[in-house]
């Protein structure tokens, strides 16, 4: 019996000494670009849904309104757009070089078949090992349920919201929208 105890213990600091070995020499996987680890990505979403379970985040202190949609499209478009995209629009270049990549919120069903609830956590305290940031101490809490709000129903969001999501027109086209200055008149000799 003791000979098998001193086993099991030789091969629990074997097995823990390997794995400390995998992290510390560099061989596991670091970089944005590479593949993930076995069971990483499983592991990570039941973690996140575990803390968000956990969390009990009370239904939305605000309802779904235009004024709310209008304020969440501006938030939105300044503090969220250059990973997830906007309506009608390409993809970030950003979006596909996190690991996780970044969801595109605009493109398929997004995240609007999660909770509010749930998308308030995930703004509110950030996701991880990705890119998601916390922006709990960004944002005030009005502005965070206005964002899970949006996100819930973007399918549904008001013209007014949408027209607040359009992207601002390049430099070429702000100039053909410009009215053409009259022409100075030379100035008089004396």
């Amino acid at each position: 019996m003791k000979s098998f105890v001193i086993g099991m213990l030789v091969g629990v600091l074997l097995f823990s000494g390997g794995i400390y070995y995998y992290f510390a020499s560099g061989m596991a996987p670091a970089a944005a670009g590479d593949p993930p680890m076995f069971m990483e990505r499983k592991m990570a979403s039941r973690s996140l849904g575990a803390h968000i379970d956990k969390a009990n985040v009370p239904a939305p202190p605000i309802q779904p309104s235009e004024d709310n949609y209008v304020a969440a499209a501006k938030t939105y478009k300044n503090q969220c757009a250059g990973c997830h995209g906007l309506p009608d629009q390409p993809a970030p270049a950003i979006s596909d070089k996190m690991f996780p990549d970044a969801t595109l919120l605009f493109k398929d069903k997004g995240v609007s078949d999660d909770p509010p609830q749930e998308s308030y956590w995930k703004i509110q305290n950030g996701i991880r090992l990705t890119g998601m940031p916390a922006f709990k101490s960004i944002l005030n809490d009005t502005q965070v349920w206005q964002l899970a709000l949006l996100v819930a129903n973007m399918d549904k969001i008001p013209a007014s919201a949408k027209a607040v999501l359009a992207p601002e027109p390049g430099p070429a086209a702000a100039a053909l929208a410009a009215p053409l200055a009259a022409p100075k008149a030379p100035a008089a000799k004396k």
